[in-house]
């Protein structure tokens, strides 16, 4: 009789090996190492140049006056309180769609990386909002969805570690992650949708920015920096979670080969 050869195994879809191929925590330990400390260095010179720039440099607003500095600590710290969730939104699909070993890590440490960042934005805000509005806080709806941010965060850095199974808790902060993703147009389009306090973005993709290039150009520098020091902190922070779950492992593998 003819031999038939077996059938080859069923490969996923290309993007999904893709994915997979940094899932390897020894990869992915060699790698982030490699760059992490470029990553660092990159965005600490970056954001002192912005934050240098703009506080002691640039031109104060004809309106606003010296007040408005606060602006290079403000605004690149409310893109990347947005930026953090979409970004932990994005690793809670590859947790739920892909299984991605390393997403679940790095969506639990995204967590207080971004409330960190959206705490920032709250509070320049309100010392921002002081001289310009005379209050610290207004029930305004750019400032109220963000405030909803801040919780969001608060809720999957609790409900990820709420839970004695971890994998019931990264199901659970996928989820709550994923829910609140409505949020974020909220806070994009707060100010064109409401009449509200807060001014309208000064920066867009599809209109020539409304403020001089002395003042944009230490912002972006400063959002640069702030954006690299974001993903060097989550870089080191997953690092971490990786080489603690390896030893975790390593201890529960001697204890169970002493105990028998």
């Amino acid at each position: 009789m003819e031999a038939t050869a077996a059938a080859p195994p069923q490969r996923g879809p290309k993007q999904g090996r893709s994915l997979h191929r940094f899932a390897n925590p020894g990869r992915f330990l060699r790698l982030s190492g490699a760059v992490l400390p470029w990553l660092a260095a990159a965005g600490a010179a970056l954001t002192t140049v912005g934050l240098v720039w703009g506080l002691f440099i640039a031109p104060a607003d004809w309106q606003q006056g010296d007040a408005v500095r606060i602006m290079y600590v403000h605004v690149p710290a409310a893109w990347l309180a947005s930026a953090g969730y979409f970004a932990l939104a994005l690793c809670s699909v590859l947790s739920l769609v892909w299984r991605h070993p390393l997403a679940d890590l790095a969506a639990a440490e995204i967590g207080p990386v971004g409330a960190g960042f959206t705490a920032l934005c709250l509070l320049t805000g309100s010392i921002w909002g002081k001289p310009m509005w005379g209050a610290w806080w207004v029930w305004d709806a750019r400032l109220t969805s963000v405030l909803v941010l801040f919780f969001l965060y608060l809720g999957h850095v609790a409900l990820v570690r709420a839970f004695d199974d971890p994998q019931r808790g990264y199901r659970s902060g996928a989820i709550l992650a994923l829910i609140g993703v409505v949020n974020l147009p909220i806070i994009k389009f707060s100010v064109d949708w409401w009449n509200t306090l807060h001014q309208p973005a000064t920066i867009s993709f599809t209109g020539a920015p409304t403020m001089s290039l002395g003042m944009l150009w230490p912002l972006l520098f400063a959002a640069l920096g702030y954006t690299l020091v974001f993903a060097a902190t989550v870089l080191a922070r997953t690092r971490a979670a990786v080489m603690e779950r390896r030893i975790r492992a390593l201890l529960m593998a001697r204890a169970s080969e002493v105990a028998a």
